[in-house]
């Protein structure tokens, strides 16, 4: 099952390393990392997707509570939750293509971002499977680069990760 687990730890050099280490040394794949400073810039807040079951991924998490950086950890699968990823796409844009492919991005609720004569760049956000969707609605032929930023989550209602 997949998780994303939302961590607070102090913004501090090595912080990420540590965290990072301790997903390889038991082999727990990490599918994606997202890391900034919070509204206090002494801490830093770290999203985490990973796949396991409930047992690893409660292992993970008291193996992460134990690291001296780490000041709370929240598995924001639990409960109800927001998710969001941001991915930049290049196509190829030239003749028909270029209409098809503002359309996809109107569909999608993206944003052609750069237009040159023969590319858009469009910026799309929303969750995975979105993301995964607008994907497959293009043709593999035009899809020259595509980038995503990971999941960023937090909880919903009155579900806060604070000191």
């Amino acid at each position: 099952m997949r998780h994303i687990i939302s961590i607070l730890i102090e913004n501090e050099a090595g912080a990420l390393s540590r965290v990072s280490g301790l997903f390889s040394a038991r082999a727990f794949n990490i599918e994606s990392l997202t890391v900034a400073a919070t509204e206090d810039s002494s801490l830093s807040r770290m999203t985490i997707v990973s796949s396991g079951s409930d047992g690893v991924i409660e292992q993970i998490i008291k193996q992460l509570n134990k690291l001296i950086d780490v000041i709370k950890v929240v598995d924001l699968s639990e409960s109800a939750h927001i998710e969001r990823e941001l991915m930049l796409v290049k196509v190829r844009a030239t003749g028909k293509d270029r209409e098809e492919m503002k359309r996809v991005a109107d569909i999608f609720r993206g944003r052609i971002v750069d237009v040159t004569e023969s590319t858009y760049v469009i910026e799309l956000t929303g969750n995975c499977s979105k993301l995964d969707a607008c994907l497959a609605a293009i043709n593999p032929d035009l899809v020259l680069e595509t980038v995503r930023t990971g999941v960023c989550g937090i909880g919903r209602g009155d579900r806060i990760l604070k000191v």
